[in-house]
C-alpha cells in the first residue's frame, strides 16, 4: 500500500508532530511505501520529499502587506493546494491521511486529495473543526460559545491568542471553512484518539452526520529499565500554560506542604506560578525548566506520580503514556480523553472544580505505598499491551481498509 502522510510540520515540536512521524515509521516498518507532505524551513527533518515541501505564511516579517498575505492563506493555501497536488501525481498513493494542517498548509489540500478521487482519513487530535480556537476554552473556562456556526463570537470573546486580529482571523476562516464544508464534502474517515472528541464533533454537527474510526496514538516505549525504588516527590512536566492547569497544583500543594514536588516544563505561566508559590509559601515545590529526552526520564521514571491537571478537554496526553510506561500511576483531570486512559486501577480522577478533591488524592497516592506500586504495575502493562506497533498497525491497517472497500 502506498501511502501519503499530511502535517504541517515535519520536525518535533509537539505530540502532533509525534503521532504523524511515527505513524510513518510503523508504516514503513510493516512494508509499506510512505510518502510525507508539510512545510519546510531550517529545522524540517530530511526526507526524500522535501522539494514538494512549501513554506508556511509568515505572519511576522514582510510589514503590513506581507502580513496580510500571509494571513490570506490561512483559510484556503492556494500553493499547498498546487504543491500536494504534484506530489500526488508523482507518488499515486492507495490512500492519504492528513493530521494537523490547520494554519501552516490549511484544508485547501483536502480539495486536492478528492479532486482525484483519492481516499482521505484525518486524524483530528484538537477541537479546530468545531471551534475557531481550537481548544473549546478561553480566558479560564471552557467554551461552547460557536457551537451552532455562531464564529463571530470568537471576535467578541477575543479567545484566540487573546489578540483581536487572530481572534478575527480565526473566525473567517472558520465562516470559510464552513460555507466551502470542507470537512465532511472531502474526508471519507474521521479518525479520533478519545471516544469524547468523536462524541464532541457529534454534538456540534449532528449524530450521523459523518463518518468516524478509533485510533489511538502511536508511542514508542522507551527500553530504560524501570526504577523499582522510587524517590520522594510528585512530578508534573509539560507545557507550563493557561489550559494545563498547573496551578490547581499549586494550591492543592497548600495542604501537603510535606511532600515534594518538582515541575517540569517552559511556557508564559512560569513566571507566574512561581510567583504563586511564594505567595502560597510552597518551600517543597521545585522548577526544574525545559527536560527532554534521558535529561526527562531520569526524573520522571524515579517519580512516586505524576499529575496532569488540564482545565480543557484534553485529548490525548502523550504525558499519561510516558508516565505509565515509567510504571508511575497518573493524578488526571476528570475532562476530555484523560478519563479514558487513567482509570482506579492506573492512578485516580480529580475533580478541577474542587482543589479539595485533588489534595486528597495527592495524600492518598503519596501515603500508599502498596496502592502506588500496583496502580504503577497497571499502567504498565496497559500500554505494553495496547501501544505496541503491533496493536497500533493492526488498529490503523483495519481503519485504512473500511476506507479502501
Amino acid at each position: 500500500m502506498r501511502v501519503l502522510l499530511v502535517h504541517k510540520f515535519h520536525k518535533y515540536t509537539g505530540g502532533a508532530d509525534v503521532f504523524y512521524l511515527e505513524v510513518g515509521r510503523v508504516l514503513k516498518d510493516h512494508g509499506h511505501d510512505v510518502a510525507y507532505f508539510s512545510t519546510i524551513d531550517s529545522d524540517t527533518l530530511d526526507n526524500a520529499y522535501k522539494d514538494y515541501f512549501v513554506k508556511a505564511p509568515d505572519f511576522k516579517t514582510g510589514g503590513i502587506l506581507g502580513q496580510v498575505k500571509a494571513f490570506l492563506k490561512i483559510p484556503y493555501n492556494f500553493e499547498a493546494k498546487k504543491a500536494i497536488g504534484r506530489l500526488l501525481d508523482d507518488f499515486n498513493p492507495d490512500i492519504v491521511h492528513a493530521f494537523g494542517v490547520i494554519t501552516q498548509l490549511s484544508p485547501s489540500v483536502f480539495d486536492a486529495v478528492s479532486s482525484r478521487n483519492i481516499p482521505l482519513v484525518v486524524s483530528l487530535n484538537d477541537y479546530k473543526h468545531i471551534c475557531p480556537n481550537y481548544k473549546l476554552f478561553h480566558h479560564g473556562h471552557l467554551c461552547e460559545d460557536c457551537k451552532g456556526g455562531t464564529f463571530y463570537k470568537a471576535i467578541t470573546n477575543k479567545c484566540s491568542h487573546n489578540s483581536l486580529k487572530f481572534s478575527i482571523a480565526s473566525s473567517l476562516e472558520s465562516y470559510i471553512h464552513n460555507f466551502l464544508d470542507i470537512y465532511k464534502k472531502n474526508i471519507d474517515l474521521f479518525l479520533f484518539a478519545s471516544d469524547f472528541m468523536a462524541h464532541k464533533t457529534e454534538d456540534f454537527w449532528g449524530y450521523n452526520t459523518f463518518n468516524w474510526g478509533k485510533l489511538k496514538n502511536p508511542f514508542k516505549i522507551s527500553t530504560r529499565a524501570i526504577e523499582q525504588n522510587k524517590d520522594d516527590y510528585g512530578l508534573y512536566f509539560g507545557r507550563l500554560i493557561e489550559e494545563k492547569g498547573v496551578d490547581l497544583i499549586l494550591k492543592a500543594l497548600v495542604d501537603n506542604k510535606d511532600i515534594p514536588f518538582k515541575i517540569i516544563g517552559n511556557g508564559p505561566e512560569l513566571e507566574p506560578l512561581k510567583n504563586l508559590a511564594i505567595q502560597l509559601n510552597l518551600s517543597n515545590v521545585e522548577f526544574l525548566g525545559a527536560k527532554w529526552g534521558d535529561e526527562l526520564e531520569d526524573i520522571l521514571y524515579k517519580a512516586k506520580f505524576t499529575v496532569v491537571p488540564s482545565v480543557w478537554h484534553e485529548n490525548f496526553p502523550y504525558v499519561i503514556l510516558q508516565s505509565f510506561a515509567a510504571e508511575v500511576p497518573v493524578l488526571g483531570s476528570n475532562l476530555g480523553g484523560i478519563p479514558e486512559l487513567v482509570s482506579n486501577e492506573r492512578g485516580l480522577l480529580f475533580d478541577v472544580n474542587r482543589i479539595n478533591s485533588l489534595s486528597s488524592a495527592i495524600r492518598e497516592l503519596y501515603d500508599n505505598n502498596l496502592l502506588r506500586k500496583k496502580m504503577g504495575e497497571n499502567a504498565r502493562e496497559f500500554v505494553l499491551y495496547n501501544f505496541n506497533d503491533t496493536s497500533f498497525y493492526k488498529e490503523i491497517l483495519l481503519n485504512y481498509e473500511s476506507v479502501l472497500k
